[in-house]
């Protein structure tokens, strides 16, 4: 079972939460997968997407880059959501760390998963620490990054549709660090 271990509510009026489970069980509109640009889903948490959402996320998932090809970190691909709870898959490309830029990129996909779940009409969603597992990226920085940039979407849109954002993360050693990082940035704050 999910465990929401610390929520706010933004200034936009969007609620964020770090939850402690798996992704795969949230009741949300959509839920982001820490995709590879081909969309193979093989392993981590888009091993686990596409195992619990059944056959139809790959088969969409190939048929979206046959249509649109590689996938970018600013611009996510979108599946249905197959047999999980969530009705969309939002396929966000984080960077692997040591490419360069990383930091740019990791914003990009973060950003580019709202702006597409805005897109298709989603009042709420689910996105894990994207590229913090096999890709390499240092929690500590990922947890900084991931969070102010949820902050600054709903800043520059104040009107989106998102009204529930929700940082799923499984392990604890990813839970403590998104947590103490959320405390030091937002600790004074109301």
């Amino acid at each position: 079972m999910n465990t929401v271990l610390t929520e706010r509510i933004l200034p936009t009026g969007q609620t964020i939460q770090i939850v402690q489970g798996d992704i795969t069980a949230e009741q949300v509109d959509a839920i982001v997968n820490a995709a590879n640009e081909h969309l193979q889903h093989g392993g981590g948490v888009a091993w686990a997407i596409s195992k619990k959402g059944g056959p139809a996320i790959q088969k969409e998932s190939n048929e979206w880059i046959q249509k649109h090809g590689l996938v970018s970190h600013s611009r996510p691909a979108w599946t249905s959501g197959g047999l999980l709870p969530a009705e969309y898959v939002v396929h966000a490309v984080g960077p692997v760390w040591g490419d360069g830029d990383e930091d740019t990129k990791l914003a990009q996909a973060v950003t580019g998963s709202l702006r597409v779940a805005d897109e298709l009409k989603c009042t709420s969603m689910a996105l894990p620490a994207i590229s913090t597992g096999i890709f390499g990226f240092p929690k500590e920085r990922a947890g900084e990054l991931i969070l102010s940039s949820i902050e600054k979407y709903f800043t520059d849109k104040p009107s989106s549709m998102l009204k529930t954002i929700k940082l799923v993360l499984y392990d604890q050693p990813t839970v403590d660090v998104f947590v103490q990082t959320w405390h030091e940035k937002w600790a004074d704050k109301p």
